[in-house]
Formats: structure tokens, sequence, C-alpha cells
């Protein structure tokens, strides 16, 4: 891919796109070692170097935010050692330098974050920021009152207890139940483990939301850009 000398220096935070062309008249860019000294000069971003007061000029990467809805039998991996489907799959080669934000389980579906940005992943994740966390389960049974205070009031799972939780009854089917389950933390399996701990195994689980953030209408295994008000929400908390 090519482009102007000019552009390339103001994209990666040099000066503006009028002060490079300042930098180059006054010979101070060089590429590939050469002094470059004419405006309208392209580079080739894979292969050419670009040199600044002899300083190495690196491209600063736009940063992108993705809200993916992941399919089941999908692993939140840039790569997995079985080569089994990652979430990276379902984007295009352009999207390639995002990582997902945290983890939803191989037969989980639902709402996913993506991105390249360090500091969004670290707001999302560190527990600190106990961002909520809505699932919509199908279990087996149908849950008691008495079942879901337990989720409500926390329950131990792993030599660790979880903490109060959001529980209520979607709808009643035959023999299983549909319940929301909303969670402030975001341990390894969680929601199965609560699901399991009170006699009610998750037959299929599916993220809808994060913090204030809905999955809503957007395709199975499609993807959309968060819009900015949905980063600034998430970076303000």
């Amino acid at each position: 891919m090519e482009m102007r000398l000019q552009k390339f220096l103001a994209k990666a935070g040099i000066a503006s796109r009028r002060k490079a062309e300042e930098y180059i008249l006054d010979g101070k860019i060089k590429v590939n070692g050469q002094l470059i000294t004419e405006l309208g000069t392209k580079i080739n971003l894979d292969k050419d170097l670009v040199y600044y007061n002899d300083k190495i000029v690196e491209l600063i990467p736009e940063k992108v935010y993705i809200l993916l809805n992941k399919p089941e039998k999908y692993v939140t991996t840039v790569k997995d050692q079985f080569n089994r489907p990652t979430v990276m799959d379902l984007l295009p080669p352009s999207l390639k330098g995002v990582h997902p934000v945290g983890r939803l389980d191989y037969n989980t579906s639902g709402l996913l974050l993506l991105t390249n940005d360090g500091d969004f992943t670290y707001k999302i994740t560190h527990p600190k920021h106990s961002i909520k966390k809505i699932y919509i389960a199908k279990v087996r049974g149908i849950p008691k009152e008495t079942s879901l205070e337990k989720l409500r009031k926390g329950l131990v799972i792993d030599n660790y207890k979880t903490a109060p939780a959001k529980a209520k009854i979607l709808r009643k089917l035959k023999n299983d139940a549909v319940i929301e389950i909303t969670i402030y933390e975001g341990r390894n399996r969680q929601v199965r483990k609560m699901c399991e701990a009170i006699g009610h195994p998750v037959i299929s689980l599916k993220r809808i939301a994060i913090g204030n953030i809905f999955l809503a209408n957007l395709p199975l295994g499609k993807y959309r850009n968060l819009t900015k008000e949905e980063v600034d929400y998430f970076m303000k908390l």
C-alpha cells in the first residue's frame, strides 16, 4: 500500500500534514536512508523505512473497537493449538490486529468485544471495575425461588464465593426454563458453574450485554464497530 510521505508523517503523529511538508522541504526526512525533499513522494508502507531527524518513524495503529455476536463452537483466542475455529475467523483480514476482550466459553454465544487498545481492555477486564454482564441461560428443570435466591446472595464454587448476582425466570418450558442472570465478575465458566451449583445445568448460554451495551439484533456471526459514545461509556467507567 502506498501513501504520500507527508500524510504518513501526520498519521504517525510527527506533525500536522502542513508542518510535515515543511520538514520534508527542510531536509529532515529520509526514506531508506535517502534524503527526500520532494512533496509528491510516495512510500510503500510494507517496504519503506522513514526517518525523521535520523530516528525511525512508525505508524500509530488506528484504534479499533468491535462488537461481535459470537456463535457457539468458536474459541475466544487469536490462535488455537487444536486448530479449532477462533473468533478471528469471523473478521476480515483488515481487523487481524485486534484481540478479544475477556473470553466467552467455546459453547457460549453472544456479545464479545475485540480491540487493539490495551487501555480499553484493562477497563473492561480488571476486577475492580465490576462491569455487569447479562446472560440468557436455558437450564434443565425449573429453578425454585429459593434456588434463585442463592444466586442473588452468592454461592461457593471452586473454593470462592461469587459476588451477589441478579437472577429471574423469563420463561418456563415443559421441563426446562429460560433465566436471565446478571453477574459483576468474570471468572472461568462462572454462569455455568453457578447454575450447576443450584442443580440446574445449562443447556445453552448467551451473553446479551456488557455494561449498558446490548447485543440487540446483531445477526449471529456478524460484527459492528462500537460508536464513539459506546467507547466513551466504557472508558469513563
